[in-house]
């Protein structure tokens, strides 16, 4: 997936192979597939066994959480409104080397569908096999894992084979399982292939031929389900084809046959980050404006990508980007509710459903109110059924608008929907859910640390094997982020300058990603590239003597590429090695003769396990200054009290690997600073099925000279919750329900109040902050306004206190005992509690 850089197939395998695709159309199939029982669809809508459904989706990955996380993930999502869950299959997971299967713990696919169909959700699984999704190299690496030439007999003899023979394993696993709806399972959409259409220019014919042959491929495994193409306007016979994006109820060009649905596979609930990124942003009142534009315009289903955003988890992050995956969405990476978003959307589906009968059976028309405003009408002629969205479509102007006879305050972009064509229940702009803090908190218990420290041997001499620096990315094949180069140069007294103020200087041009070196074993400094410009130039002074010198370059990868045409022509690492500044002038050694060593002593020795932790000869850590640089650094330490998820915070720390009992929590580059001045990311989850209750191992393995003692074990929560509710606003959509074709307030009538729910378990303990006037401000940080009634804090904290959920009425009898404190005032009330 991704947001700006689209998710573009892996044109490396396929295109090649598409020089032997003579396939036809198997025309029997795609007619046999509307007849089949299980999902079908007409333009309207997919229809689930014989009944049409409004389908909110949410992304969640298998991978990037721990099969623990799974169940609650899963009924937080439900929670939600949330009635399907879409996941990526990840193929070089599941088949890291030929042959080579893994479904196990948190690569387990079947479990985690089952799982998903236990809680009463559908499911919908995409394929691929290339995915992107800010991935390690998707499908390309296992080919580049066999040690061959990417030549095209190579690809084209080998490709289809692959391809298709993991797409029907995949598929045949899942049949076992009776996990596709036609079985009466929870899977109802299939999606191969992966937005192909942002490279099939690049292949020409055999772009167009490649789909057509993956589209009837996917369609003659008779699965029972449809099968969906994302962002492919020529997606072939009954094959859908879906958009994704921010806006897609106004940038979709439409299905490519009168019969498809309109089908939203990915809405960006913010943006992955890479490393040098600020935080990525997007607000709930813009997601919630775009899926209520959505539905206006005729779309049946939505997905989330993401719903929860989950951890790049050992080396699985793509090139420069972050441990931390879409940690903006509704779910954060800890797997807690992020407020408002959560809330808000939650109350979108919730007002969407209310409009169920009108969107999916009514007749529409889309009257134009003013320049800026619009209505879209759902009715059915003859019945009460109606349904109504007004949408203003200005991004900095509200508008009072006439709809049937009635006045209605829309502000600057945002809709309201109306279930019964007359009453407001939400407004896309207006938040009513409550919102929330995120808070990192020292354990109380875990954070006497003992660090003790082994220094990484560094290869001097290693047996010359090329001329030239070999390939990394060809050299490393995904199986570590490190290779080292050696080269020597024997220098005359001659060459050297006999000022002392004047150094030669080491110039080392690579392709990327980063590079440490070292002269005579020394550290001689570091740089790197960026997700925009992998390339860079290492230039430091060093100090070399007559005769023997020996120049150790430690190469590194952060992550491998994700998307793009031609990928076998990406490269990485030293591509020329010169000395500047002898006196015999610049020495080029690019072609000197270079040893090569791949990987990490500590790493084929696996300090970061139990028993290898127990190898070698570890030191103290220095008292004072910094550590050496390629250090190996390890502690134990308890499980944190309570059961709030875990982080570990790396500040004093420059780049490298972090390992929790021998499982890999990400990679982690504190030295890589943003435009707001702080590291991009600087708290790493540490699942909580990673621990044991008492000698948990830690092992860091930092690049550069740093100090561990800064290093602290944290809980994470979200127990600061807030309500923000004015009298403007429309009582929530939670007060109104549809009983049959009634719509009617849950009780007597619907009352505007602040409503608050702590985490499960969790009870209201403190009331922070309450304000009944004009308070200003935003969750962790409120603050009164000009005017706020004396008793606020007390009706909130007879309300509240001791409670996981409480309600407090908007109300002048409430906050108004003693008089009004804020005459000619629309009154706000703001309200901070913090649950334990």
């Amino acid at each position: 997936m991704t947001a700006s850089s689209s998710k573009m197939v892996v044109a490396t395998t396929i295109a090649a192979f598409l020089l032997l695709l003579v396939i036809n159309s198997p025309v029997d199939a795609h007619e046999k597939f509307h007849k089949g029982v299980g999902v079908t669809y007409d333009a309207r809508s997919l229809i689930i066994n014989g009944k049409r459904e409004l389908l909110f989706s949410g992304s969640i990955h298998y991978p990037r959480s721990t099969a623990d996380m799974w169940p609650k993930l899963l009924e937080d999502a439900k929670r939600g409104g949330i009635n399907v869950i879409q996941t990526y299959v990840f193929w070089n997971i599941h088949e890291p080397e030929e042959g080579k299967f893994n479904f196990e713990g948190r690569f387990d696919l079947v479990k985690f569908i089952k799982l998903i169909g236990e809680h009463g959700l559908y499911a919908t699984i995409r394929l691929g096999p290339f995915i992107q999704a800010e991935w390690n190299h998707g499908k390309i690496v296992r080919i580049m894992n066999q040690n061959v030439s990417l030549n095209s007999n190579f690809l084209a003899m080998t490709s289809q084979q692959h391809m298709e023979r993991f797409v029907k394993m995949i598929v045949e696993k899942l049949r076992d399982a009776k996990l596709f709806a036609s079985q009466g399972g929870p899977i109802i959409l299939a999606q191969i292939e992966n937005e192909y259409n942002t490279v099939q220019l690049a292949y020409r014919d055999l772009g167009n031929k490649y789909v057509q042959w993956a589209g009837n491929m996917a369609v003659g495994l008779n699965i029972g389900v449809p099968w969906i193409m994302c962002k492919q306007r020529d997606a072939p016979g009954p094959v859908i084809n879906s958009c994704n994006g921010r806006q897609c109820g106004d940038t979709f060009s439409g299905p490519n046959a009168p019969n498809k649905p309109s089908l939203w596979t990915e809405n960006w609930t913010a943006q992955f980050r890479v490393f040098g990124d600020p935080p990525s942003q997007r607000s709930a009142e813009d997601t919630a404006f775009s899926v209520a534009r959505w539905f206006s315009k005729n779309g049946s289903l939505v997905n989330y990508y993401m719903y929860h955003g989950g951890t790049n988890l050992g080396r699985t992050a793509a090139s420069f980007v972050t441990t931390r995956y879409y940690d903006e969405a509704p779910i954060d990476e800890f797997g807690l509710e992020r407020g408002p978003k959560y809330g808000h959307l939650k109350d979108v589906h919730k007002a969407l459903n209310l409009c169920k009968k009108a969107l999916l059976w009514g007749s529409t028309s889309a009257p134009r109110l003013n320049p800026d405003v619009e209505a879209r009408i759902y009715e059915q002629p003859g019945t009460d059924v109606c349904a109504a969205f007004l949408t203003n479509n200005h991004t900095r102007l509200a508008h009072t608008v006439k709809f049937k006879g009635q006045e209605y305050y829309l502000p600057p972009r945002s809709i309201s929907i109306l279930p019964d064509c007359k009453t407001v229940v939400l407004n896309t702009a207006t938040i009513l859910a409550q919102h929330n803090s995120r808070n990192f908190i020292r354990s109380a218990v875990t954070n006497k640390l003992d660090w003790k420290m082994i220094v990484e041997a560094i290869p001097t001499n290693l047996k010359v094997v090329s001329s030239t620096p070999m390939e990394l990315y060809f050299l490393t094949k995904d199986k570590t982020d490190y290779a080292w180069y050696t080269t020597t140069i024997n220098l005359d007294p001659r060459d050297l300058s006999m000022r002392k103020d004047i150094l030669p200087v080491l110039r080392v041009a690579s392709l990327g990603h980063g590079m440490l070196a070292f002269v005579n074993g020394q550290f001689v400094g570091s740089a790197h590239g960026s997700q925009i410009d992998k390339s860079f130039v290492l230039q430091k002074s060093v100090e070399l003597k007559p005769g023997i010198n020996y120049i150790s370059l430690l190469g590194t990868l952060i992550g491998l590429p994700d998307s793009g045409a031609y990928m076998e022509h990406r490269f990485a690492g030293p591509r020329g090695v010169s000395i500047l500044g002898l006196n015999t002038g610049t020495l080029d050694l690019s072609q000197n003769g270079y040893g090569q060593q791949v990987g990490l002593v500590g790493q084929h020795d696996e300090l970061f396990t139990d028993d290898g932790s127990k190898k070698g000869k570890w030191i103290d850590i220095p008292k004072v200054g910094k550590g050496p640089p390629l250090t190996w650094y390890k502690a134990k330490f308890d499980a944190p009290e309570g059961n709030d998820p875990v982080a570990v915070s790396m500040y004093g720390m420059i780049k490298g690997m972090i390992w929790i009992n021998g499982e890999s929590i990400g990679r982690y580059w504190m030295s890589y600073i943003s435009p707001l001045g702080d590291s991009t990311q600087a708290e790493y989850l540490i699942p909580r099925s990673y621990l044991k209750p008492k000698d948990n191992l830690i092992v860091v393995l930092e690049e550069e000279p740093a100090h561990p003692s800064n290093i602290t074990i944290l809980t994470v929560n979200r127990d600061t919750i807030c309500s923000y509710v004015s009298e403007l606003s429309p009582p929530s959509v939670r007060q109104w329900e549809r009983k049959g074709d009634k719509f009617k307030p849950v009780g007597a009538e619907a009352k505007v109040g602040a409503h608050l729910m702590c985490p499960m378990g969790k009870k209201i303990a403190v009331v922070d902050f309450s304000s009944y006037g004009d308070p200003y401000g935003a969750c962790g940080g409120f603050s009164q306004g000009r005017c706020s009634s004396p008793v606020s804090k007390q009706v909130v904290e007879q309300s509240c206190l001791g409670k996981e959920v409480c309600n407090v009425p908007l109300e002048k009898g409430l906050f108004e005992k003693n008089g009004d404190p804020c005459p000619n005032v629309k009154k706000t009330l703001a309200i901070q509690v913090t649950c334990r």
